[in-house]
């Protein structure tokens, strides 16, 4: 086949549904991520390490031990399932809003951990410096700490926006392989090789490498070149 034949050939609805789910989580995780990781940066409380351990769980975890606890919250059977089919008329698990959830939760650490560095690499002198001003510790994060850590701020939306992008297994336990709702490029895949079809699977897993190499690409030059930094 030339390339217009596969374009043709290719479904890009799992495409669609792959940089919406992953863009989503990176905005979400991105809202949570600060707080949480200035809290882990600063906070001097003796359940600092509790929640440092909790948030990296999912580095270790198989993704089919998480993905199964997953399916079974938000299944219409879980507490939280249960909750959102009262209210919006279908369980979470198989819909597009359950994956979502659990990319949220599998993709923390990856902007969390980024974020940490960036707060803790911060001179002291510049927040103490902010405070003498009289700048509450709120302006002082956005207005001091947040301009000074862009490079880890990038780091982490890239990394998350990635994971989320090649995730499989906990997207597959929680979500299947529905298409339209939670069919994303890397259940494609899944599904193509499964069916024997491997020039789906070749162009499919061909544009996620691509991409995948071009935003880490991006990250490192974006790092190496120290830009976003004040001094």
């Amino acid at each position: 086949m030339d390339f217009l034949e596969i374009i043709k050939y290719i479904d890009f609805e799992p495409f669609y549904l792959t940089f919406k789910l992953a863009s989503l989580t990176t905005v979400i995780l991105l809202i949570i991520g600060i707080p949480v990781a200035y809290f882990i940066a600063y906070s001097k409380s003796k359940f600092k390490s509790f929640f440092e351990a909790v948030i990296a769980l999912p580095l270790v975890l198989p993704p089919s031990v998480l993905g199964f606890y997953l399916l079974l919250i938000l299944s219409r059977n879980g507490f939280l399932g249960s909750f959102w089919e009262k209210y919006f008329g279908h369980q979470l698990a198989f819909h597009f809003e359950g994956i979502l959830i659990a990319s949220v939760i599998f993709s923390f650490p990856f902007m969390v951990h980024p974020l940490v560095s960036g707060f803790k690499s911060i001179d002291k002198s510049l927040i103490e410096a902010s405070y003498t001003l009289g700048k509450s510790k709120l302006k002082t994060l956005f207005k001091v700490i947040l301009p000074n850590i862009k490079p880890s701020i990038l780091s982490g939306i890239t990394l998350s926006f990635a994971h989320t992008v090649g995730e499989f297994g906990v997207v597959l336990m929680v979500g299947g392989s529905i298409d339209g709702e939670t069919k994303v490029v890397s259940i494609a895949i899944y599904d193509a090789v499964e069916m024997l079809d491997y020039t789906s699977a070749h162009v499919y897993s061909a544009i996620l490498f691509g991409f995948s190499f071009f935003i880490l690409l991006v990250v490192y030059m974006f790092n190496s070149s120290g830009l976003g930094v004040k001094r």
